[in-house]
Order: structure tokens, then C-alpha cells, then sequence
């Protein structure tokens, strides 16, 4: 019991200062913009913005900051795990890293992006038309070099920190404090929605759908690098996308 407590302690320790704080920060926004006179549909959603926007090269250094240091916490999480290895498993085993099956992984990133992504689009456009949601304005960066590569990374760094914190770590963790998998395959997707609240019920919903989708997976085969692929390419697909189309088609 007194191993059981530790390992909950740490999750919400690591939570508090990773995903689970935006969490919080996610629905004191929500309850902000719930409480403007414009409707929820009327509000945008600003993401990926530039910091010094008429000095390039300090921007760029910004932006490069903002990924390494947000890459921590999935350092952290990986780090906690191997300094408390699952028996006879092993920390990377356990959370999904190893034995290398490069192909495996790739390809069924892919698939999960493909599974994910179409219907996510649609899910967006739904909640937008029901007001449930805000515009999202996914890629707000200057117009230079560097751009395209950066909102890449954002990605990537999204796609390593979630997936590693809220599956391979998260579940790990929770699966040795002895927690049901049904517990903790509908804990992490609602904890994921919630961070994503700041967009509208929306960006919940379909957040927890993911969720669920990638946790099942994980629970399935035990791979993390596939979440990690499937996140980076609906990233990459939003962020980069947007800043390309943005101005030339209606509904963005």
C-alpha cells in the first residue's frame, strides 16, 4: 500500500507540473470564454504565436526553447520510470520503447493518423457549427526561413510529451499502483480532453475519443513510438496545413 501511495503521489506530482496543470489553466479558460458576451462559436482559438515577431532570429530562439524545454516532462517521465523498474520488464519495455521495430511502429502511425485525422476534421467542423467550439488559428508565426521547421517541431514536441506522459508513463505508473485498465484507460483520455478544453467542447470530446483510441492501442501491443508518430503527423497536418492554407480556404 505504502509502494502504491508513492507511485500516485508521483503521477499527480508530475501531472501537476505537466499536462494535468494545463488542465487546470484549460478549464479556468473555458469558464472565461463561457462567460464573454460573444458566443463560443465567435471566438478564436490562437495557437503557435511569435513572441518578437519584427526580430526573427530572437523569435527563432524563443520558439527553439519552448520545445526543448517543453520536451521535459517526457524526459522526467522516463527518467522516474527507470529509476523504479517494473520487475523482470524493464523501464522501456514496460512503457513502450522497446525492442526497435522501426517498420511496425511507422506504419501503424500512419494508420492511426489516417483513422484519427479524417474524422477529427469533421468532428471540428461539426462542433464549430453547433457552437460548441472556437475557431482554431492553428500556426500564428511570422512568415520566415525557419517557419515550416519550427511548427514541425512543435509538433513533434507535442506528440513525444502527450504520448509518452499520458500513456506510456501514466499507464505504466498507474498499471503497478494497481489501478483497473478500465480505470486507467478513461482517466488519461478525460485528462487529455480536459487540456484541450481551452478550444471548446469540441476540442474535449474529440480529445478524449483520441484518447481512448490510443490507449487502446497501447493496452494492445505495448508500443508507445506509433502514439508518438500518429500525434506528430495530426500536429504537423494542423499546424503546418494552416499556415499554408490560411487566407485561401473559407472554412480555416
Amino acid at each position: 500500500m505504502a509502494r502504491n501511495r508513492q507511485l500516485n503521489r508521483e503521477t499527480v506530482l508530475l501531472l501537476a507540473i505537466s499536462l494535468g496543470q494545463s488542465a487546470i489553466y484549460a478549464v479556468l479558460r473555458i469558464i472565461e470564454r463561457m462567460t464573454r458576451p460573444e458566443p463560443l462559436a465567435k471566438q478564436t482559438t490562437t495557437m503557435n504565436t511569435s513572441t518578437t515577431p519584427d526580430r526573427p532570429w530572437l523569435d527563432l530562439a524563443y520558439q527553439l526553447a519552448a520545445v526543448g524545454f517543453g520536451i521535459v516532462p517526457a524526459l522526467l517521465a522516463v527518467h522516474l520510470v527507470r529509476t523504479r523498474l517494473v520487475p523482470s520488464i524493464g523501464a522501456d519495455r514496460a512503457m513502450g520503447f522497446a525492442p526497435r521495430r522501426f517498420g511496425f511502429d511507422l506504419a501503424w502511425g500512419f494508420i492511426l493518423f489516417a483513422g484519427i485525422g479524417i474524422p477529427g476534421l469533421g468532428l471540428y467542423l461539426g462542433a464549430r457549427a453547433l457552437g460548441i467550439n472556437t475557431t482554431i488559428a492553428a500556426a500564428n508565426l511570422t512568415d520566415v526561413w525557419w517557419t515550416i521547421p519550427v511548427l514541425v517541431a512543435l509538433a513533434a514536441m507535442n506528440g513525444i510529451v502527450e504520448e509518452v506522459v499520458m500513456v506510456g508513463y501514466l499507464f505504466t505508473r498507474w498499471i503497478q499502483a494497481g489501478w483497473s485498465v478500465w480505470l486507467i484507460w478513461v482517466t488519461s483520455a478525460l485528462i487529455r480532453g480536459t487540456y484541450h478544453l481551452y478550444q471548446g467542447f469540441g476540442g474535449f470530446i474529440g480529445n478524449v475519443i483520441m484518447g481512448l483510441i490510443l490507449g487502446g492501442f497501447w493496452l494492445r501491443t505495448r508500443r508507445v513510438w506509433p502514439l508518438v508518430v500518429c500525434h506528430t503527423l495530426l500536429d504537423v497536418a494542423s499546424f503546418v496545413g494552416y499556415s499554408l492554407l490560411k487566407g485561401h480556404v473559407s472554412w480555416l
